[in-house]
């Protein structure tokens, strides 16, 4: 591999419609070139001895470090790992995913792509998901709306109320308020109950220290103080003022979490606790 390819820049090294996307990625051979230039921009460095000897070149477009040996690809270690669907596939998937407001179907993808299986679409879909997602990422700050919203349900002629509540799966909202106006960054987490212990866990993960949080008047967030935030009621028993005036950026939030879900093809009845948090 030669040490002359040149870092790949975001939003210029990257198709900008679905003509320039085929002819990017018409092949194999051109996704793994691409993919090449993304993981090892200066030249192949070995991911166990990191050594920065140009390695051997194996079949199967493997690699083989001329310092301690070991064997290597450049789809190791990524969401590419040991797939036998075409990267084609993957790119196109990517490209599909990324460029759907209102978010993308396992169903919808297999049949757009021609996908195999449904299943193919589903684990292509699973991993997206995860590597969108930055575990290291950094916590909201300043002023933040925390709530709670329900989803899915098992809905039946005969249930009431509160049959369909117990089915039902909470899910832990807190977002940026920006000043003058405006919403910021989001945090989602579902739970199995609303309960003080669940709430106080979630803002202490994702809120920083000192902050001004506001809430309804909910006793689940009586100990804000206690933990260094600065507590507003929003929200009060016998006001006028209906809740989603009065926490505008959770209840947004929660109406658009509903509605990507029905547009991802599962519909807010048939969401299982289970499987939220992936989406």
């Amino acid at each position: 591999m030669s040490k002359e390819s040149k870092s790949l820049k975001a939003g210029i090294d990257y198709p900008k419609n679905w003509d320039q996307f085929m002819n990017c990625f018409h092949d194999e051979q051109s996704c793994l070139s691409y993919l090449k230039k993304l993981r090892w921009p200066n030249g192949f460095i070995c991911p166990n001895c990191f050594s920065e000897s140009v390695p051997y070149s194996l079949p199967k477009n493997k690699f083989k470090c001329v310092k301690c040996r070991k064997q290597t690809s450049v789809t190791a270690g990524t969401i590419f790992d040991k797939t036998r669907t075409p990267l084609k596939n993957w790119f196109a998937a990517v490209w599909y995913l990324t460029n759907q407001k209102n978010g993308v179907s396992a169903l919808g993808m297999q049949r757009l792509l021609g996908l195999g299986s449904y299943q193919t679409a589903w684990t292509i879909l699973h991993r997206l998901r995860h590597a969108m997602v930055n575990p290291e990422r950094d916590k909201l700050s300043g002023i933040v709306e925390v709530d709670e919203t329900f989803v899915g349900g098992i809905v039946h002629k005969t249930s009431t109320e509160n049959q369909q509540d117990k089915t039902k799966s909470v899910v832990l909202i807190a977002i940026e308020l920006l000043e003058p106006k405006g919403f910021g960054r989001i945090r989602l987490r579902q739970v199995d109950r609303a309960t003080k212990k669940n709430i106080e866990q979630f803002i202490s993960d994702v809120i920083e220290p000192n902050c001004k949080i506001c809430t309804d008047g909910s006793q689940a967030y009586s100990s804000l103080n206690e933990m260094g935030h600065s507590r507003k009621k929003t929200v009060h028993l016998g006001s006028d003022k209906p809740a989603h005036e009065t926490m505008p950026g959770v209840h947004r939030v929660a109406s658009l979490l509903k509605r990507w879900l029905s547009c991802v093809g599962v519909t807010c009845v048939g969401v299982r606790s289970c499987v939220l948090p992936i989406w």
